[in-house]
């Protein structure tokens, strides 16, 4: 078997408190700049990378002299807010020794709930990625309330793989990977080397919880990789105590546990566009449009829409119909209905003029768009 690591392009990659931190004494700075190696050499070598990282309560605890994480959630909202500065301050100072830089990204769960904050965070973190900066990215705990918290890194690191539509979610953590059982109860457990992402099964496999430091457990894992799949992503779970771990597995090395997604990301992600959302309005296309959409695998830009209909938002997803009135594909828009109809029959690079402002140039990207 071959690690998938090795044919991705995409990488969200997590790391847990023990691996960052001091045991829960602070960070652990020559632990960071190892991880920056890493990942600089992952970007050498062509893969786009994004970081989810704990240790900032860790690091906010030792700031503060705690010894024990706290319970209380404003507790642990000062914790985190305090150990963010060192925790971004750390990273970006050990990429800079890689000529790279590191940009901070808090999120709730409201981030992505939301239509448009979910469209406005993944357009930030899509041209962060163009521009070769690496998101360093984190719950936003100092606003998060327990209605709209993650609750753990790893779902995090699930979501944030869904938002950009990520190849692969490595989870390391302190564990070779995912056991038939708890190893430190049956002596006959076993290493699970794949398996299918959301195999029921699995969750009957994990357990045990985090450790003092950090939250989450076994199973938090098992769950982050069954939502990652739900876009197409393959999740590795691996211990980052192994050595050079993130290069072996792009050099095709089989580390930890493999858990496999049943559908390609483009086709996951078009599947969910086809039957999942409602219809909140239509665009009429011309015949160059509709021939660039259907043949060529363009995107559709606002010069080759001749009419709409509906009130729709940006992020919603419409009907593209032909000239014969043909439904032929839906996507996602990036302009509302009122924009949209100044925008009509213009060219991409009129756009700004007419509203003052461009969000992207096309109207519907190909990559979320689907053709029926």
């Amino acid at each position: 078997m071959t690690s998938v690591v090795a044919r991705a392009k995409c990488l969200v990659i997590k790391v847990g408190s023990s691996l960052v931190t001091d045991r829960g004494h602070g960070l652990d700075h020559v632990a960071l700049a190892r991880w920056a190696a890493q990942i600089a050499e992952l970007k050498r070598k062509g893969c786009q990378v994004l970081l989810v990282s704990s240790g900032a309560v860790a690091e906010g605890m030792q700031r503060l002299g705690w010894r024990k994480r706290p319970h209380q959630l404003h507790a642990l909202q000062a914790a985190a807010a305090v150990g963010q500065m060192g925790l971004v301050q750390a990273y970006e100072t050990c990429f800079r020794d890689h000529g790279l830089h590191a940009a901070q990204i808090l999120l709730t769960h409201e981030d992505l709930a939301d239509r448009r904050r979910y469209l406005n965070a993944r357009s930030t973190l899509r041209t962060l990625l163009e521009l070769d900066v690496i998101p360093v990215i984190n719950e936003n705990d100092t606003v998060a309330t327990d209605e709209i918290k993650f609750g753990d890194n790893d779902t995090l690191g699930a979501l944030v793989t869904n938002l950009v539509e990520a190849d692969v979610l490595v989870i390391l953590t302190d564990q070779p990977g995912l056991f038939t059982a708890d190893p430190r109860q049956d002596p006959h457990a076993t290493l699970v080397r794949e398996a299918r992402a959301g195999d029921p099964n699995l969750v009957q496999m994990a357990g045990g919880v985090g450790s003092h430091i950090g939250s989450g457990g076994m199973i938090t894992k098992v769950r982050a990789a069954a939502r990652a799949a739900r876009s197409g992503a393959h999740t590795v779970i691996a211990s980052g105590h192994e050595s050079r771990v993130l290069l072996r597995m792009l050099d095709g090395e089989m580390i930890g546990t493999q858990l496999l997604a049943d559908t390609p990301t483009l086709a996951a992600r078009k599947q969910w566009l086809a039957d999942h959302l409602q219809v909140r309005g239509r665009l009429v296309l011309d015949a160059g449009a509709t021939r660039a959409l259907v043949h060529d695998g363009k995107s559709l830009l606002p010069i080759g829409v001749t009419d709409l209909g509906g009130e729709f938002e940006r992020g919603d997803v419409v009907s593209c119909i032909d000239p014969q009135g043909r439904e032929i594909a839906r996507g996602l828009v990036n302009y509302s209905a009122s924009e949209t109809r100044r925008i009509l029959r213009a060219p991409s690079a009129e756009i700004e003029r007419r509203l003052g402002y461009i969000e992207e140039p096309e109207l519907i990207h190909r990559d979320n768009l689907v053709l029926l």
